[in-house]
């Protein structure tokens, strides 16, 4: 008997002549015990998803009440990831959905494969999970897909693959409204203090940049990209090795409002005034940013909806519904304040 053909009622006995283990080890697997090989958890796994059999944490996931859905940032940055999660707190109180908070490890937990972290969402009652500029691997999903666990991404740190859902923005076209902006001002020296270098968000940012330079005719100084985090610290030690180089930049393109804030405490130190000496464009378009002194032009990206539509995308999926895509991208927009000018003479 194959894997692919298994008996009209599946039992755990059945499960365990398929698969050559002990019915006491199938037992083990379905009730999220630990003791268990990951190799045998896995093949277990996949003859039970196979046979269509639900063990009781399963259907504790598919139970009306709770519904929990678990929301996962990388690092809780104040302005960005409270904009995110009120429009996901939002949504939620509007469906009845009580929403979880963690945050994503930045390396391995002893103990926790994803095979484990995902038994222990099962049997506390998450029916989704939405990943927060983070990191995710195939082993991850591949756990959460074996459970039934629906999943959506907001700004990836890495691309996911078709079948998971990706809420983002025009971050290439934010990208390119910035520095055509700065472009108009007259400035040709532009430098990208961007986020983590492989980050899609990031390249898609960056590369919108680059389009509007080469529109421009404006060769890209490779001395003028600089990568790191969409955190404040960025954007300091950023300013810190620009106005290092022989040639400094009249106009920064920064990749987030923490970064530009960064900048802007930088350029303090320094006596660098903005924007008489130095020009600044923000991108979130968050309080950070109408808050600033001076306030920040920055690239405006809906986060409110972006939580809202990856809440929505998440529960749809726990229904069974067909999603028309798997792409969310919704419109940026440049809001022009205080921070950029013409260059210096």
């Amino acid at each position: 008997m194959s894997l692919s053909t298994p008996p009209k009622k599946m039992t755990l006995a059945a499960i365990a002549r398929l698969t050559g283990v002990s019915t006491p080890t199938v037992s083990k697997v379905v009730n999220g015990r630990e003791d268990v090989a990951e190799e045998t958890r896995a093949k277990v796994l996949a003859a039970l998803v196979d046979a269509g059999y639900q063990s009781p944490m399963q259907r504790r996931v598919v139970a009306p009440e709770p519904s929990i859905v678990e929301v996962s940032f990388d690092a809780f940055t104040p302005a960005y990831s409270t904009a995110v999660l009120n429009g996901i707190l939002e949504y939620a109180a509007s469906v009845g959905v009580e929403v979880l908070m963690s945050t994503t490890s930045s390396g391995p937990v002893p103990g926790l494969t994803p095979e484990r972290r995902a038994e222990r969402m099962v049997a506390h009652g998450r029916i989704g999970l939405i990943l927060v500029t983070s990191d995710f691997s195939e082993a991850q999903l591949t756990a959460l897909r074996r459970r039934n666990i629906p999943v959506a991404v907001v700004d990836p740190l890495n691309p996911p693959p078709p079948d998971v859902v990706s809420v983002g923005a025009t971050n290439w076209a934010g990208g390119k409204a910035a520095a055509e902006h700065l472009l108009r001002l007259g400035h040709r020296d532009i430098a990208y203090l961007g986020g983590h270098e492989t980050a899609e968000c990031n390249q898609a940012r960056l590369h919108g940049y680059m389009s509007a330079l080469a529109s421009a005719g404006v060769q890209v100084n490779p001395d003028y990209i600089i990568h790191g985090k969409f955190r404040t610290h960025h954007g300091i030690e950023g300013l810190r090795r620009l106005i290092a180089l022989p040639k400094r930049p009249t106009a920064i393109f920064a990749g987030s409002d923490s970064v530009a804030v960064g900048v802007l405490r930088e350029a303090r130190q320094h006596g660098i005034r903005i924007p008489e000496d130095l020009s600044l464009v923000g991108f979130d378009g968050t309080a950070l940013a109408e808050d600033a002194v001076p306030s920040l032009t920055s690239v405006s990206q809906p986060l409110h909806e972006m939580g809202r539509a990856a809440l929505r995308a998440v529960l749809s999926q726990a229904k069974g519904e067909e999603l028309d895509s798997h792409r969310v991208e919704l419109a940026t927009q440049l809001v022009v304040r205080e921070s950029t000018a013409a260059p210096p003479a």
